[in-house]
């Protein structure tokens, strides 16, 4: 478990915008420098076109230098803890290091799941399944 990192998802949470599915989501990465970048999820009129917490985590940690992360802690509504959807499951698995894992939780509950990231993307397609393509 990372403390600190489950702490930035539930501070960014609160600033989530959401007025269509009232779903807030908060996500935290810590790069492989150790610094944390977070994301929260922002939807928009022409709904589904919105931001996922996790794609905007990934994009502030580019942002800022980092290339790969070696955890992430997402938090949304409710007591159940808060999976990723499908296409930030691709996001995650494409830049997260060997090893990676994943802190799901939900806003108003202690309970927290963790699982290694491979978990969240069984026979992922990813960079390498390219390369061996060329």
């Amino acid at each position: 478990m990372d403390p600190e990192l489950l702490a930035a998802a539930r501070a960014v949470r609160r600033s989530a915008y959401a007025p269509y599915s009232r779903f807030k989501v908060g996500a935290a990465l810590r790069d492989e420098r150790g610094r944390i970048h977070v994301g929260c999820n922002v939807e928009n009129a022409a709904y589904p076109l919105g931001t996922c917490a996790e794609a905007g985590a990934i994009a502030a940690m580019i942002a800022a230098g980092g290339k790969r992360f070696q955890a992430v802690a997402i938090v949304g509504n409710g007591a159940a803890a808060c999976a990723p959807c499908g296409g930030c499951r691709q996001r995650l698995y494409e830049f997260g290091l060997p090893g990676a894992f994943a802190i799901l939780a939900g806003a108003s509950s202690r309970r927290v799941v963790s699982r290694p990231l491979v978990e969240l993307l069984p026979l992922a397609f990813g960079p390498h399944n390219l390369v061996e393509a060329s």
